[in-house]
């Protein structure tokens, strides 16, 4: 084959790849994702439109899929366990708000860093005495943990050994008992002892205190068995996760939606139920 008859061979060949090759790019065109219908303000079920979850995790991902000329949905899967099965099986993308677990790398990819950072803090009473500068200094006093909150393991292991930790329903019941006096602290997320406490108008009564007890970060983890999951798609996520910092769009997006909570817990039509 001459020079001129390669040429033309090459030129075939990356013609008909090219289709392929635009399919291979750009194959996830909508992804679908969902996660924990109750963790406000990072991620709840929409009173409006209750097939969808709203929040400062949803208004994020949005914001990155925007960005990345992909489709987004974010759906209620169920509570906490059946949206994380959801997209163990590949029926749902990704889960927009997954806490770092080494019994789900088998299924996921976890999308590094964090899209958020949850601070836990001490909350009391804002005329407590109780003077918190280390976790020793917890030691003997009664305290209140939603039973939905998301430890790490490791703070877990701690809290086991060394703290008095009244599991509760929710944050609501949580904060109730620190109000009337039957525990000293709740530990509870930065904004979500924010929300929480505005909405039920206990936000003079209770205090947080700066330094967090447990930093557990909440990730995008893709499915291994979501169509979506390909170099691609990882690469460009954990680069919008590495550029969401230091932009410092997280926190006004976070501010934000605790005064989109506060705003539908105080109007009956609109009010979740908790």
């Amino acid at each position: 084959m001459g020079r001129l008859g390669r040429i033309k061979a090459v030129t075939l060949l990356g013609a008909l790849l090219l289709p392929s090759l635009a399919l291979a790019v750009g194959k996830c065109e909508r992804l679908v994702a969902t996660g924990s219908p109750d963790a406000p303000p990072y991620l709840w079920q929409d009173p409006k439109d209750p097939r969808h979850l709203i929040g400062a995790n949803a208004d994020l991902l949005t914001q990155v899929a925007s960005e990345l000329g992909i489709k987004i949905e974010i759906l209620y899967g169920g509570k906490r366990s059946d949206a994380q099965e959801e997209v163990r099986s590949g029926r749902m993308d990704l889960l927009v708000d997954a806490p770092l677990l080494v019994d789900q790398l088998g299924s996921m990819d976890f999308i590094h860093p964090a899209l958020v950072q949850n601070d836990y803090l001490v909350w009391t009473r804002h005329d407590s005495a109780l003077a918190y500068h280390s976790l020793a200094d917890l030691h003997g006093y009664a305290g209140a943990v939603s039973q939905r909150a998301r430890l790490t393991p490791a703070f877990q292991v701690v809290a086991n050994e060394h703290l008095k930790l009244e599991k509760t329903e929710n944050l609501t019941q949580a904060f109730q008992k620190l109000v009337l006096g039957q525990v000293e602290y709740v530990l509870a997320g930065r904004y979500a002892g924010l929300a929480y406490s505005q909405s039920l108008g206990m936000g003079g009564d209770l205090v947080s205190r700066e330094l967090p007890v447990d930093r557990p970060g909440l990730y995008l983890a893709v499915s291994h068995n979501s169509a979506c999951n390909d170099p691609w798609l990882r690469g460009q996520l954990a680069k919008k996760m590495t550029e969401l910092p230091v932009s410092g769009q997280t926190e006004a997006v976070l501010q934000r939606n605790v005064e989109r909570w506060k705003a539908q817990m105080q109007s009956p039509l609109d009010a979740p139920k908790q």
